[in-house]
């Protein structure tokens, strides 16, 4: 099965509140980088990329997680990371049972991801 066949599976296997968030996290990625890249990664992960890891989503037993490779280099005007803020590199925004996802603040945040890793790669090009 293709990546976006197996996220669709993972979504469509979460019947509870789990699927929705999920499912509106995905489209507001997809939404946000026409050019994203959608993978399925380390045996189950779905993950999505741009110039690199933008992302990678989970769905746990009371949350889904979304997982920025490079939050800690990535500005989050919106205050939206709410885990992994003492980590090095990665952070992390956790979506528990009655939390709306701030639609046009992720794509922000994903948008910018994606130019975060589009600049690191130019740069190691020169």
């Amino acid at each position: 099965m293709e990546p976006n066949e197996l996220i669709d599976t993972l979504i469509a296997e979460l019947p509870d509140w789990r699927g929705k968030t999920f499912a509106g996290i995905r489209r507001v990625i997809l939404a946000a980088d026409p050019e994203m890249v959608e993978e399925w990664k380390w045996r189950g992960t779905p993950t999505w990329s741009h110039g690199g890891i933008v992302c990678v989503a989970n769905a746990h037993k009371d949350k889904v997680k979304l997982t920025f490779s490079n939050g800690a280099s990535i500005a989050d005007p919106d205050k939206l990371y709410n885990n992994g803020l003492a980590g090095s590199k990665w952070r992390s925004i956790d979506y528990y049972r009655d939390d709306v996802i701030r639609e046009r603040e992720l794509a922000d945040l994903v948008r910018s991801a994606v130019a975060y890793n589009l600049a690191k790669k130019s740069t190691k090009r020169r």
